[in-house]
């Protein structure tokens, strides 16, 4: 019987701690469908919503959520997360990981300092390849890696110039990591890459202004879209079924780009 069941599956997402957030919604996909998943936050600020995000799950779902607080964007965070991951669930194995944590500033590229170009780059490119560094040796042939990009490497909107480019950056790594990944531990990687969604990232006034006029680019429906809207399509390439997908970037825009 075909399925999308992910029981027995152990995922990790980073970036999960926001109830509201993309990282919550793909963990709430998978835990429906029966996997263990860690809810990811980088601040003790974020724990209190952490901490609601798993108790949600651990009610509402068939899965199970524990809760593990990482800076990924460092080789030592990435390391941590991973070690507690198998700890908390007693296994020895991984068999998805999310790189969905990021960050980024709304400021001219002109007057970007040096600071914020680094976090953003480290959030963005450094932290999925600590992560893949570090659950590689735990994840076992037909393992799925997915990278969370943005159509903002695709369209490339000028306030955000530096968070575009580290993205397109990711977007690059995704295609070049496949084969060796691929042929060398039977792991697929893809890049989901979402359009504007409905989150608190950013300032509510920022985000109504950078959502119109992606709203007026959708091709499916006039809307933004939602947390489920990627939880889902992260859910399908988590699927045995995907198998045959790897190195791509997809964009989950409801057409806001082709590809």
């Amino acid at each position: 019987m075909d399925t999308l069941s992910l029981t027995g599956k152990v995922a990790i997402i980073t970036g999960s701690g926001r109830e509201t957030g993309i990282g919550a919604g793909i963990a709430a996909a998978l835990a429906r469908n029966g996997a263990w998943v860690v809810i990811n936050h980088v601040s003790d600020t974020t724990a209190p919503r952490a901490a609601k995000v798993a108790e949600s799950l651990n009610q509402n779902t068939s899965g199970k959520a524990v809760v593990v607080q990482a800076d990924v964007s460092s080789a030592e965070g990435a390391k941590m997360l991973v070690n507690e991951t198998l700890r908390l669930f007693g296994v020895d194995h991984v068999d998805i990981l999310v790189n969905n944590a990021a960050t980024g500033s709304l400021e001219p590229f002109l007057n970007v300092s040096s600071s914020s170009m680094e976090s953003t780059f480290r959030s963005i490119v450094f932290a999925p390849v600590y992560m893949i560094q570090s659950v590689i040796p735990h994840m076992p042939r037909g393992g799925r890696i997915i990278n969370i990009g943005s159509v903002a490497s695709k369209i490339c909107p000028s306030p955000i110039a530096i968070y575009a480019g580290a993205k397109a950056a990711a977007d690059a790594m995704t295609f070049a990591m496949s084969m060796e990944l691929g042929r060398g531990y039977g792991v697929t990687i893809n890049t989901v890459m979402p359009g504007g969604v409905a989150t608190d990232a950013f300032p509510k006034e920022i985000m109504e202004k950078m959502h119109e006029p992606l709203i007026a680019m959708t091709r499916a429906e006039e809307r933004i879209g939602t947390t489920e809207d990627i939880g889902d399509a992260v859910l399908l390439l988590c699927n045995e079924k995907s198998r045959w997908i790897t190195g791509q970037v997809i964009s989950v825009s409801g057409g806001v780009t082709g590809g």
